[in-house]
């Protein structure tokens, strides 16, 4: 019982310096000779500021929501002047940490419409393309989370900008 009572005895005594009493030597924060500064997880040089080499699509037709299980569905459809574009995207406007959607603080997401124009010198970039058989469709699915801190978003081309409210 007394090693019992002498263990308790000594444990409430250790939690104690972590409490009120911060500043005293029991704090194990002050262990290592000083108080410590909040962590910043930022990488030393700031995260990397890649910018999409691709530009943007030359026109926007529509842009639309359709429903999810779990979300939404934003569906944007472009128009090209010229067959052979590929690889059309949705991307963030300000460069953001791997696959992280987060509006920026007035609740805006912004996003660029992009896609890689074919080569100049391509069968493709010398047909001319057609509204209604041709466009460039893109979706991007957004959660209900992810959803929740977005008010709007803004959708840019090469020619023009679509805002969508929620």
């Amino acid at each position: 019982m007394t090693r019992l009572t002498l263990s308790l005895l000594i444990g409430t005594t250790i939690l104690a310096g972590c409490g009120r009493l911060g500043d005293s030597g029991w704090n194990p924060l002050r262990w290592s000779g000083g108080r410590s500064a909040p962590a910043d997880l930022a990488p030393e040089g700031g995260y990397l500021q890649a910018t999409d080499p691709r530009p943007g699509v030359p026109q926007i037709l529509a842009a639309d929501w359709q429903p999810l299980a779990e979300g939404r569905l934003l569906v944007v459809r472009g128009f090209a002047p010229t067959k052979g574009y590929h690889s059309a995207e949705l991307v963030t406007q300000r460069p953001q940490p791997g696959d992280r959607l987060s509006p920026d603080p007035d609740g805006v997401l912004r996003l660029r419409f992009v896609a890689a124009p074919p080569a100049p010198d391509s069968p493709a970039a010398r047909l001319a393309a057609d509204p209604v058989t041709d466009p460039i469709i893109v979706a991007l699915p957004l959660s209900f989370t992810q959803l929740a801190s977005i008010a709007a978003i803004e959708i840019s081309a090469a020619t023009g900008t679509i805002l969508l409210r929620r």
